[in-house]
């Protein structure tokens, strides 16, 4: 009796075993694949869009006339698979963060001047207006990056800024070519000074690119998470993985895409634009805003995740380089 009993025993913990093994196996086996995003305590939801790990050749070829110093000379970097948003940021996304206090189902921020933005002193917006479709501008990189570290804290999935590197990489989606020459087939796929009206537009009006990915080229030029160098691509090593270049002060920073300021030949996949003192000098506050651009009105970023997620204190220690 004794020796049935254990033998049913030893069969139900196998059962269970092999149970639990098909749970982590669905766990961890799922597709790789476009996900949508709610933020938890909001109806408001964007979508990560996949973009596969592979190979490419970062920077403008020499034969390009329009190409500036820094954005050579060429090298090839390999990248790990991850997700970027489809659209920038709006501002239904970002004020679930401004507004947060106002959400009881999320995790409360205290309200201070590093952890939660500042009130506005004036409108941003610059008459441009605040349509929860529209891309939130005006942004510094620290806003970028803070928002990035609440949306961490409501969800449990490590966002960031991308890297110059998957920047690149998303905007060429495939293609040898950075943009078109022709500013007519440009405005098809992005807002910049000939079509823009001088002002921004609701995400997601014009063409997306190859990868689904909309307004990569204009509209707001896109803040990375890559202090600026002027030689980074002379110091980067053929062949690199995932190659990115660590915060060392508070100005230049890279942004990519152009926006609805600028000339064609600004919005390319390959220009590099190392940000300024210059795009605060207006802000009457002292010390200057961390949170807002008085005259950056033209900044805006857009997200991504790794496939692979880091260790909490990894991302802790990732949060903190950026927010000192």
């Amino acid at each position: 009796m004794k020796k049935n009993i254990t033998i049913m025993l030893k069969n139900k913990f196998a059962a269970c075993c092999i149970l639990f093994s098909a749970c982590v196996i669905n766990v961890y086996a799922q597709p790789f694949q476009t996900y949508e995003q709610t933020i938890p305590g909001t109806e408001v939801k964007f979508k990560m869009v996949a973009i596969p790990a592979g190979s490419f050749t970062i920077g403008s070829t020499p034969g390009d006339n329009r190409k500036e110093q820094d954005e050579t000379p060429q090298k090839k970097v390999e990248l790990s698979a991850f997700w970027m948003e489809e659209h920038e940021v709006t501002f239904a996304e970002w004020d679930a963060f401004f507004k947060n206090m106002d959400i009881p189902q999320t995790k409360a921020i205290a309200v201070d001047a590093v952890s939660r933005p500042t009130a506005q002193y004036i409108d941003l917006t610059w008459g441009m207006g605040r349509d929860p479709k529209q891309p939130a501008n005006s942004m510094s990189q620290q806003a970028g990056i803070m928002y990035c570290k609440w949306l961490f804290d409501q969800t449990g999935f490590f966002y960031r800024l991308p890297t110059e590197a998957e920047w690149e990489y998303a905007c060429r989606a495939g293609s040898s070519n950075t943009v078109s020459n022709d500013p007519k087939a440009l405005q098809e796929y992005g807002f910049f000074k000939a079509n823009s009206g001088s002002k921004y537009h609701k995400v997601m009006q014009l063409k997306p690119n190859a990868f689904g990915l909309y307004d990569m080229l204009g509209n707001l030029s896109e803040w990375t998470v890559d202090q600026y160098d002027p030689a980074a691509y002379e110091k980067l090593s053929d062949g690199a993985k995932n190659p990115s270049t660590p915060p060392a002060g508070k100005y230049p920073r890279v942004a990519r895409g152009g926006s609805y300021l600028d000339d064609p030949e600004v919005l390319r996949c390959t220009n590099r634009i190392s940000s300024s003192a210059e795009w605060n000098k207006r802000d009457p506050q002292i010390p200057k805003s961390r949170w807002w651009l008085t005259d950056g009105m033209y900044m805006g970023f857009r997200i991504v995740r790794p496939l692979q997620q880091p260790s909490k204190e990894e991302i802790e220690k990732f949060y903190a380089s950026y927010l000192k």
